[in-house]
């Protein structure tokens, strides 16, 4: 597309200066790399910030943006022309560096898992709603016998999002994918339509636009495999779960298909590499994790700490004891 764009400006003017105002242009490309070139060697009051025009985001994103991504990102641009293995070398780099957290986000999986059949005895004993904080106060029990917490699997993904939104400011801001191709993407700094339409179909053509990005379409298909995975991995018999379940395997890769059907290619490969390594790495764990050895790690656990409770059951315990309270009152 090509846009017009008009500025006015002014500055001050002294007649009596014979050398007049003086002022410089830039006129270039919007480079993360190149602008902050010109504050090399300027003293601080002086810089002109030029880098900060590069939409990267709020200041945790746009921090990850300019210490980690970016420097790796143009390292490699020296050695290495098809940006499409950049992307990848960039992509495994970053999955290595959250490894740590990945393999703790498995571990409490895995810990969940191999206590399903107990949970499940559970919710057989306290069936309905009306036993709801029996239910709950016996899972929470056995979690704390077990040293697990439901939570410790969640908290290790949440780290990690705040590299998933860095990645997506980075990518549509990056200038060096302009124009640049990568197998059936002629420029990864927009979608890849491998399906075009004209027809004006309401609500589809205003959300998802007349085209289908091949990418995100990829991205979404290996999105969906994935949850379908982890959900059954961390599955039970529990009827709430119906709900989390269409909202985590159908209701998200579907959305990500409406959402990023417009959006750079390079994004949406990013994210269709970054699902697929982190489904090789899950794999690869589990084939490294021996469920029995978890089962005997709790069960050591559970013999260890009996007739303890942690500081969380305790609060939890007193949390539970008011609810009960208050259902009685309510009852009366």
């Amino acid at each position: 597309y090509l846009k017009s764009y008009k500025a006015e400006t002014s500055f001050d003017y002294n007649p009596l200066n014979p050398e007049g105002p003086a002022f410089k242009m830039f006129l270039g490309p919007n480079s993360y790399p190149l602008l902050k070139s010109y504050d090399s060697g300027v003293e601080e009051e002086n810089e002109l910030n030029l880098d900060e025009l590069v939409p990267l985001g709020w200041t945790l994103f746009r921090w990850i943006n300019t210490y980690l991504v970016i420097p790796v990102f143009t390292f490699l641009g020296k050695y290495i022309d098809n940006f499409g293995i950049i992307i990848l070398l960039l992509t495994i780099i970053i999955k290595i560096i959250i490894l740590p957290l990945t393999y703790k986000s498995y571990m409490s999986t895995a810990k969940i898992r191999v206590l399903r059949p107990q949970i499940d005895e559970i919710n057989n004993k306290y069936p309905g709603n009306e036993k709801a904080l029996e239910r709950q106060r016996a899972t929470m029990e056995l979690y704390s016998k077990a040293g697990v917490s439901p939570m410790s699997g969640c908290l290790p993904m949440l780290l990690q999002m705040p590299i998933l939104i860095a990645m997506f400011a980075f990518f549509p801001s990056s200038i060096e994918l302009r124009g640049e191709s990568f197998l059936w993407a002629e420029d990864l700094s927009t979608y890849d339509a491998i399906l075009t339409w004209d027809a004006n179909i309401p609500i589809i053509s205003w959300i998802f636009g007349n085209h289908l990005s091949l990418f995100c379409l990829l991205m979404t298909i290996v999105m969906f495999i994935y949850s379908y995975i982890n959900f059954k991995q961390q599955g039970s018999a529990q009827p709430q779960m119906a709900g989390m379940k269409f909202m985590t395997v159908y209701m998200m890769p579907a959305m990500m298909l409406f959402w990023f059907n417009d959006y750079s290619s390079g994004l949406c490969y990013y994210y269709l590499l970054s699902n697929i390594i982190t489904m090789l790495m899950m794999f690869g764990i589990r084939a490294l994790v021996d469920d029995d050895k978890v089962r005997a790690s709790i069960n050591t656990k559970m013999v260890n700490t009996k007739g303890k409770k942690s500081r969380f059951q305790q609060r939890y315990d007193e949390l539970m004891r008011q609810q009960e309270e208050l259902q009685k009152r309510q009852n009366r």
